[in-house]
């Protein structure tokens, strides 16, 4: 499982050992690191800004998107996360002489992104065209900016 911010990093050079550990391990919480690990398929994604929108893509080629793949807002812990989970299925499991080469993955997947607090479901819309899951989250990036306040005497 893999877990990715939907906003920048904080600047270089500062010493956190929390977050050496989290760039080691990968930010996953603490409790998915007793889980089982998957079949080893993962599929690649990317995470894109779009003006305030934060664009998702996952490459799923192959997959049934309809029967086999689920997208969710999950929250647990006060923390809010965009899954994507589903199956890459085998439909062509014959052997017949026992000479095999497959060097596609099937298997069961799991990807997860951490959203931010004010995004809810139904700022996230999901579509799937040529291979390619592409998961919108509307206004992702609204309230990142700083805003200055003004000091009064």
């Amino acid at each position: 499982m893999s877990t990715l911010a939907l906003w920048s990093r904080p600047a270089l050079g500062a010493w956190d050992p929390d977050r050496l550990l989290r760039d080691f391990f990968g930010p996953a919480a603490v409790t998915d690191w007793y889980k089982p690990a998957t079949s080893g398929f993962s599929p690649a994604a990317e995470v894109l800004r779009d003006g305030e929108d934060a664009l998702v893509r996952l490459e799923l080629p192959g997959v049934d998107v309809d029967n086999d793949v689920n997208v969710e807002v999950d929250l647990r812990n006060g923390v809010s996360r965009l899954v994507i989970h589903g199956e890459h299925r085998d439909e062509h499991a014959e052997n017949t002489d026992g000479r095999v080469l497959k060097e596609i993955r099937y298997g069961s997947f799991r990807r997860s992104f951490r959203l931010p607090a004010h995004v809810t479901s139904e700022a996230i819309t999901a579509s799937y065209d040529a291979g390619v899951l592409t998961v919108r989250v509307t206004g992702a990036y609204a309230r990142t900016q700083a805003q200055r306040i003004e000091i009064t005497r």
